[in-house]
């Protein structure tokens, strides 16, 4: 088993604002699909304010809102975005926000540890400059947790040649 975690953030530039006419279904659905993210299966940690989710906080500027959690594994994750409810508000999102080539980021974490917005930031931008690595990838190219292919047993060798 693993000792580390999957943390992802998201990052979305709003066509309007919030409390715009237009937003109404987006803001209506938060909390729906916060809870079916809380309730998930390999779900550890999502950021959130003191209204449960992030959207007050505004890093990358008053248009652009964030969404960033931890989960026990990519497969978990990868069945929430795409198998869930999740889904419906993703085939919206070009009524609510602007086209954006790479609006998110994963990467591994120690289990227990809990990002920074600071350095979740750091990850997306590594991503957009470098393309898919060990310490930023998508969904496209899923590396393995760093201590994936280490083994409890050390390999030894024989001593005679079997060739």
């Amino acid at each position: 088993m693993s000792t580390y975690q999957l943390a992802q953030l998201n990052v979305a530039t709003m066509k309007e604002s919030l409390d715009s006419p237009n937003m109404v279904d987006f803001v209506a659905n938060l909390d729906r699909i916060n809870a079916l993210a809380d309730h998930s299966p390999g779900f550890v940690w999502r950021l959130q304010d003191e209204a449960g989710d992030a959207t007050a906080m505004r890093p990358l500027g008053e248009k652009t809102i964030i969404n960033m959690s931890v989960w026990t594994d990519a497969d978990s994750l990868n069945h929430f975005v795409y198998r869930t409810a999740h889904v419906e508000i993703m085939r919206r999102r070009k009524e609510w926000f602007e086209r954006m080539h790479i609006a998110y980021v994963l990467w591994w974490v120690p289990t227990g540890y809990r990002p920074t917005i600071e350095e979740a930031i750091a990850k997306l931008e590594l991503l957009r400059t470098n393309g898919p690595t060990e310490v930023a990838f998508s969904f496209r190219r899923v590396f393995q947790p760093p201590d994936a292919y280490s083994s409890e047993v050390p390999i030894t060798f024989g001593d005679e040649c079997p060739a």
